[in-house]
């Protein structure tokens, strides 16, 4: 039976008003053992608990606790898990982690593959490594939703993609979970000469049946970097292939409205932009489900941007009946002090090459709101990892800096938030954003990817 240590407890929770101490160790509730943080939270939900806790000098007692179904039992443990992270089998011939320089921090090599990890941070896992216990479990719990790593339905292929024999139960999976309506998002790496074409149309067929308890699939490119000795040779994909695959995912996507209301399918921006077509309109996005996979993060920059514009012009032209949402105080003399404020402020930011496309929107619609502000988007060649990366989230302090050092950067860096560790100010060479801008000789401000976050601070509010 497992037994999981006690760092805190929570002052004045039903644990602490019971006599549970920090050091102590819980090793059952209501007479069942606690695999993780997943049984722990179904378990507390209950009104009455008996709380089986093995004290430190190794005696057992059972505390019994009532208290609201609401209400937190007070327990603080050392994993958010309850437990390790889970590794991966596979040996995926696209694995972005495979093809790491060496010399970085060791969680970056670490390859997870933990169902619980889907559920508490959206991660996308193959459900290679799962026993048919733990589908049972998030049936039983009702976890959702949960992102599965589909990559291709034919099962032999999906074998030989992942290099693990028992990766080709991947629909029988799916189904017990559609079966049991569990809500699913799927994602598909997409190989060159591999999995695309009418594999690729096989795939997404095949997964258009799990609809609409399977939500979206994303289609999204192999991550390519210049560290790929010794692995399976893989090409880039270029314009004309972009546009095929766009055109196979678009026919999905018309069947997939006809039968259920939703576009399912979603090619991630690199596909548009490599295509150089314009990215759909944001109804195809279904909501913006699969955001984290970059499916229409441009899109979702420029309409936020184009309406938080707006809503100031708006605002400037009718100051007494329009109240602005986003800025900071809604009284009418908010777009006239913004005026005043910071007249002919130079901002800065940058980006991966990719996204120079929605960089150039933002200026445009900056221009017809504050034309008196000057806001430069330097974009930013991945050195670190190849030229091929060409995303924002990947970029390394080393090559911002490298890029930045002779520019004009004015009062102020915006710095996307996609290149920072998460919870932390540290980009993913281990370089932090302090020592980024202390070697610039400029302000950083951290920001998210959306358009009024960019906007309240190239304004500076």
């Amino acid at each position: 039976m497992k037994e999981h240590l006690i760092v805190k407890v929570k002052s004045g929770s039903p644990a602490d008003e019971a006599g549970i101490r920090k050091g102590d160790r819980l090793i059952s509730l209501n007479d069942k053992p606690i695999s993780d943080i997943f049984d722990y939270d179904f378990i507390t939900t209950d009104i009455s608990l008996d709380v089986g806790i093995k004290k430190e000098d190794g005696s057992e007692k059972i505390y019994h606790i009532d208290k609201d179904e609401d209400e937190d039992l007070g327990l603080i443990f050392p994993e958010s898990l309850m437990d390790n992270y889970k590794s991966c089998y596979n040996n995926c011939i696209f694995c972005f982690i495979d093809q790491n320089p060496p010399g970085m921090r060791e969680t970056i090599y670490f390859k997870d593959d933990d169902s619980r990890l889907s559920f508490l941070q959206g991660n996308y896992i193959t459900m290679t490594n799962m026993k048919d216990s733990e589908i049972d479990r998030i049936i039983e719990y009702k976890l959702a939703p949960i992102n599965i790593s589909v990559h291709t339905t034919n099962p032999e292929l999906r074998c030989s993609m992942l290099h693990n024999r028992f990766a080709g139960t991947i629909l029988e999976r799916i189904r017990r979970l559609y079966n049991a309506e569990i809500p699913m998002n799927g994602q598909i790496v997409l190989c060159k000469g591999i999995n695309d074409g009418n594999e690729l149309r096989r795939s997404l067929t095949d997964l258009l049946e799990f609809a609409p308890v399977m939500r979206s699939v994303s289609v999204v490119p192999v991550g390519l970097t210049k560290y790929r000795d010794g692995l399976c040779q893989l090409e880039k994909f270029n314009k004309e292939d972009s546009g095929q695959v766009i055109d196979i995912i678009e026919e999905i996507q018309e069947e997939a409205f006809k039968r259920y209301g939703i576009h399912f399918a979603h090619a991630s921006d690199e596909w548009y932009i490599t295509a150089e077509r314009e990215v759909p309109e944001e109804t195809r996005y279904d909501g913006y489900n699969q955001i984290e996979n970059g499916v229409g993060m441009t899109r979702l920059l420029m309409e936020d941007f184009s309406n938080a514009v707006e809503e100031v012009l708006d605002f400037k032209l009718d100051k007494k009946r329009h109240k602005p949402r986003f800025f900071l105080r809604p009284h009418e003399k908010v777009y006239d002090d913004l005026l005043r404020k910071n007249r002919g402020r130079v901002v800065s930011s940058f980006s991966g090459v990719l996204a120079t496309g929605s960089s150039s929107f933002v200026k445009k619609e900056l221009k017809r709101l504050r034309p008196d502000i000057r806001f430069n988007v330097y974009p930013v060649q991945n050195k670190f990892f190849g030229p091929d990366i060409t995303v924002t989230g990947l970029l390394t302090g080393q090559d911002i800096l490298s890029t930045l050092k002779d520019k004009q950067l004015g009062d102020t860096l915006l710095v996307p938030a996609s290149c920072l560790k998460a919870g932390e100010e540290i980009f993913l060479d281990d370089m932090s954003l302090a020592e980024l801008g202390s070697a610039l000789q400029v302000k950083t401000i951290i920001v998210k990817s959306y358009g009024i976050d960019y906007l309240r601070n190239i304004v500076g509010v």
